[in-house]
């Protein structure tokens, strides 16, 4: 191909004629040249590359790329390896240099964690961008680390962000650090448990209560004064930083304890039988209900009863305190919902056939697991059933709501029988979205935090699950015997449960578990 031609381009020097030969001095005969072919000078060079490089911008972009394909075939390696370095420069543009600030922030948030980190060593632009606390903000939003996780005022959003994604990594992956709590409960029932970021503390049907530390598992004392076996339990803190603990048990007794010390501060009485479950609303009101078929409503800060609630005709075994109301339910197969104030009735709730053994009350609905295997939800303000959901096959002991964290997240429900099955329901449609078949045996322990489900069964395994998928995520320790209690928050996990005391023995021991998923500040 030939783009020297005369139509496209003047030559640089008048030419000889083409249509005659001129003779050299010689008498030979002369060949006419090509104008191209007769060697320009140097400002002719000049001239000619402006008018090349004039026309060159008339092309459109096909005949652009043709010519310079032309060209680049003319070159050798040499001139090629000098166009190289004339064109990586410019290929090499830094698109966030180019964009506001906060344009630039907003498309970091978008980089999954693992990314960003390479990005930091792009250029010393992108590094200053990933100091700025505002990619983290934006990250943290998104990953909802603020909601779950508050920031600490002495912490920046990039150190929070950084150290709640070790944490779920730690989760998924199983790199956290376990602690056994050292105790000697043997092979006696673990009754109750619950933790926070400064005690663990255990209930047991061998009268003790036992205490630890939970930043470390290190045992800190047993309280002694029950008279049987304890059989629940629910600790407050308080404003000062102080902590309150009530507990309740076979020997009908209510005591209230300042935890820090292990100092009995009061002890309730008034109950004639077991007392089965127990419910703080505040530093000021604590609820119990018992085996004596009665609820009743203590004033824990003096230690004096305030109301007595009669209405049940068969033991209340499960309760749950929202504001000025207490929901319970039964084994007369009725649930009901109380005033605290008053300590009145407001509603009876009936429609199952066969004893409540656990309930739900997030304030709009109150939510009931049966032995006659069904659930039952109720409309808070008017008592009236709104929902029947079935699906598991035998008992239904274990419940808990879930709050939207999001304006897209469904309000939804986790539900664990004693058919080992958790099933997951959307409460806008009352439809079972996952069923689980999780354990071989029953469900014995159960929480929901977050995106995370984790249980515990009768078959000795504990069980970490995605709500979202409904999958497992992974086993979520050796298992035992038997699972007794199990409670986690975002960075702690403490699970109880017996296990074998050597392979080939049938004698037991309690083990419990500190599994410890935040490492951010440790060596």
């Amino acid at each position: 191909m030939d783009f020297c031609s005369p139509d496209d381009l003047s030559p640089p020097a008048t030419p000889p004629s083409t249509s005659t030969m001129s003779l050299c001095r010689t008498g030979r005969a002369r060949p006419t040249l090509h104008p191209c072919a007769i060697p320009p000078t140097h400002q002719n060079k000049i001239d000619y590359i402006g008018r090349a490089k004039s026309i060159f911008q008339l092309f459109d972009g096909h005949y652009k790329q043709l010519l310079i394909t032309e060209l680049l075939g003319c070159c050798d390696n040499q001139l090629l390896s000098q166009i190289h370095t004339l064109i990586a420069p410019k290929l090499k543009v830094d698109f966030l240099r180019q964009l506001p600030s906060e344009i630039a922030f907003q498309i970091l948030s978008f980089v999954d964690p693992p990314t960003l980190a390479q990005c930091d060593k792009v250029s010393g632009y992108w590094h200053s961008l990933l100091q700025d606390d505002t990619t983290w903000k934006s990250l943290c939003l998104k990953h909802h680390y603020c909601h779950r996780f508050p920031v600490l005022q002495s912490m920046s959003f990039r150190n929070h962000f950084i150290r709640r994604y070790k944490i779920e990594h730690a989760w998924a992956q199983d790199t956290g650090s376990i602690v056994h709590c050292p105790n000697d409960i043997g092979s006696g029932l673990v009754t109750s448990l619950q933790m926070d970021d400064k005690f663990i503390v255990v209930g047991c049907d061998n009268r003790r209560i036992e205490v630890y530390d939970s930043t470390n598992g290190k045992f800190i004392r047993t309280l002694r004064g029950h008279e049987g076996g304890v059989w629940a339990l629910q600790f407050i803190q308080l404003e000062n930083g102080k902590h309150r603990l009530i507990s309740g048990g076979c020997d009908r007794q209510v005591r209230v304890w300042d935890l820090p010390n292990g100092c009995p501060l009061h002890v309730l009485r008034g109950h004639t039988s077991t007392i089965r479950c127990l419910k703080v609303r505040d530093s000021k009101i604590a609820v119990t209900g018992s085996r004596d078929t009665t609820l009743r409503i203590w004033d824990i800060e003096h230690g004096t009863l305030k109301h007595v609630c009669t209405g049940h005709q068969a033991s209340v075994r499960c309760l749950e305190v929202h504001g000025n109301l207490v929901a319970s339910g039964s084994y007369d197969a009725t649930a009901r919902l109380w005033d605290i104030e008053t300590g009145e009735c407001i509603f009876v709730l009936s429609g199952h056939h066969s004893q409540i053994y656990a309930i739900a009350f997030d304030g709009i609905r109150i939510v009931t697991g049966s032995l006659d295997s069904n659930i039952r939800i109720w409309c808070a303000q008017t008592g009236k059933c709104i929902a029947f959901l079935q699906g598991h096959t035998s008992l239904v002991g274990h419940l808990q709501l879930l709050k939207p964290i999001t304006p897209s997240d469904l309000p939804l429900l986790v539900s664990g029988a004693s058919d080992g099955c958790l099933r997951v329901w959307n409460l806008e449609t009352n439809e079972c979205i996952h069923r689980i078949s999780a354990h071989d045996n029953s469900i014995t322990c159960l929480q929901v935090e977050g995106k995370r489900i984790l249980s515990g069964g009768s078959d000795g395994q504990v069980k970490l699950w995605d709500i979202d998928t409904g999958h497992l995520l992974r086993p979520f320790t050796l298992p035992g015997k038997s699972v007794w209690r199990l409670q986690f928050n975002d960075t702690k996990a403490v699970v109880i449960l017996q296990r074998r005391s050597q392979p080939d023995t049938e004698t037991l021991h309690t083990a419990i578990e500190l599994h410890d998923f935040d490492n951010y500040s440790k060596p």
